[in-house]
Protein backbone atom coordinates (compact mmCIF):
# COMPACT_ATOMS: atom_id res chain seq x y z
CA UNK A 1 0.00 0.00 0.00
CA UNK A 2 2.80 2.43 0.83
CA UNK A 3 4.40 1.65 -2.53
CA UNK A 4 1.24 2.69 -4.37
CA UNK A 5 0.89 5.90 -2.36
CA UNK A 6 4.57 6.74 -2.90
CA UNK A 7 4.20 6.08 -6.63
CA UNK A 8 1.19 8.38 -6.87
CA UNK A 9 3.03 11.12 -4.99
CA UNK A 10 6.09 10.79 -7.25
CA UNK A 11 3.96 10.99 -10.39
CA UNK A 12 2.09 14.04 -9.07
CA UNK A 13 5.34 15.70 -8.01
CA UNK A 14 7.02 14.99 -11.32
CA UNK A 15 3.98 16.35 -13.15
CA UNK A 16 4.18 19.60 -11.21
CA UNK A 17 7.89 19.90 -11.92
CA UNK A 18 7.10 19.34 -15.60
CA UNK A 19 4.47 22.09 -15.48
CA UNK A 20 7.08 24.40 -13.92
CA UNK A 21 9.59 23.66 -16.66
CA UNK A 22 7.01 24.25 -19.39
CA UNK A 23 6.10 27.53 -17.70
CA UNK A 24 9.72 28.64 -17.70
CA UNK A 25 9.94 27.91 -21.42
CA UNK A 26 6.61 29.40 -22.46
CA UNK A 27 5.96 32.46 -20.30
CA UNK A 28 6.93 35.88 -21.65
CA UNK A 29 9.02 37.66 -19.00
CA UNK A 30 11.28 37.12 -16.04
CA UNK A 31 8.63 37.76 -13.42
CA UNK A 32 6.07 35.27 -14.70
CA UNK A 33 8.81 32.70 -15.33
CA UNK A 34 9.99 33.01 -11.76
CA UNK A 35 6.45 32.53 -10.53
CA UNK A 36 6.06 29.44 -12.71
CA UNK A 37 9.35 27.97 -11.59
CA UNK A 38 8.81 28.55 -7.88
CA UNK A 39 5.21 27.66 -7.06
CA UNK A 40 4.67 24.29 -8.77
CA UNK A 41 8.29 23.22 -8.41
CA UNK A 42 8.18 23.75 -4.65
CA UNK A 43 5.02 21.68 -4.35
CA UNK A 44 6.39 19.07 -6.76
CA UNK A 45 9.61 18.64 -4.80
CA UNK A 46 7.54 18.47 -1.62
CA UNK A 47 5.45 15.63 -3.01
CA UNK A 48 8.52 13.73 -4.20
CA UNK A 49 10.24 14.11 -0.83
CA UNK A 50 7.03 13.03 0.93
CA UNK A 51 6.98 9.94 -1.29
CA UNK A 52 10.55 9.20 -0.23
CA UNK A 53 9.61 9.49 3.44
CA UNK A 54 6.58 7.25 3.02
CA UNK A 55 8.32 4.63 0.90
CA UNK A 56 11.38 4.29 3.13
CA UNK A 57 9.35 3.67 6.27
CA UNK A 58 12.34 4.61 8.44
CA UNK A 59 12.14 7.43 10.94
CA UNK A 60 15.65 8.73 10.20
CA UNK A 61 14.99 9.05 6.49
CA UNK A 62 11.57 10.61 7.13
CA UNK A 63 13.12 13.25 9.41
CA UNK A 64 15.77 14.05 6.81
CA UNK A 65 13.09 14.28 4.13
CA UNK A 66 11.11 16.65 6.32
CA UNK A 67 14.20 18.80 6.83
CA UNK A 68 14.82 18.88 3.07
CA UNK A 69 11.23 19.93 2.51
CA UNK A 70 11.44 22.61 5.19
CA UNK A 71 14.68 23.97 3.71
CA UNK A 72 13.18 24.05 0.23
CA UNK A 73 10.00 25.77 1.44
CA UNK A 74 12.04 28.43 3.20
CA UNK A 75 14.59 29.12 0.48
CA UNK A 76 12.96 28.79 -2.94
CA UNK A 77 10.08 31.29 -2.56
CA UNK A 78 12.22 33.77 -0.65
CA UNK A 79 14.99 33.59 -3.24
CA UNK A 80 12.52 34.07 -6.10
CA UNK A 81 10.98 37.05 -4.33
CA UNK A 82 14.35 38.68 -3.73
CA UNK A 83 15.47 38.05 -7.32
CA UNK A 84 12.24 39.50 -8.66
CA UNK A 85 12.56 42.52 -6.41
CA UNK A 86 16.15 43.11 -7.52
CA UNK A 87 15.19 42.69 -11.17
CA UNK A 88 12.37 45.20 -10.77
CA UNK A 89 14.62 47.82 -9.22
CA UNK A 90 17.31 47.14 -11.84
CA UNK A 91 14.76 47.98 -14.52
CA UNK A 92 14.22 44.59 -16.14
CA UNK A 93 11.40 45.06 -18.63
CA UNK A 94 8.01 43.59 -17.88
CA UNK A 95 5.73 41.91 -20.38
CA UNK A 96 3.64 44.39 -22.39
CA UNK A 97 0.48 42.69 -21.17
CA UNK A 98 1.24 43.41 -17.52
CA UNK A 99 -1.82 45.08 -16.05
CA UNK A 100 -0.75 46.14 -12.58
CA UNK A 101 2.42 47.60 -11.10
CA UNK A 102 2.10 48.14 -7.36
CA UNK A 103 5.61 49.52 -6.94
CA UNK A 104 5.44 52.18 -9.66
CA UNK A 105 4.70 55.06 -7.27
CA UNK A 106 7.57 54.08 -5.00
CA UNK A 107 9.86 53.72 -8.00
CA UNK A 108 8.95 57.17 -9.31
CA UNK A 109 9.48 58.70 -5.86
CA UNK A 110 12.97 57.16 -5.68
CA UNK A 111 13.90 58.54 -9.10
CA UNK A 112 13.29 62.12 -7.96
Amino acid sequence: MTGILASVLVVLGASLVLVASVGVLRLPDLYTRMHASTKPATLGVGLIVAALAIYSGELGIAVRALLILLFFLLTAPVAAHRLGHAAYWAGVARWSGTVRDDLSREREANRR
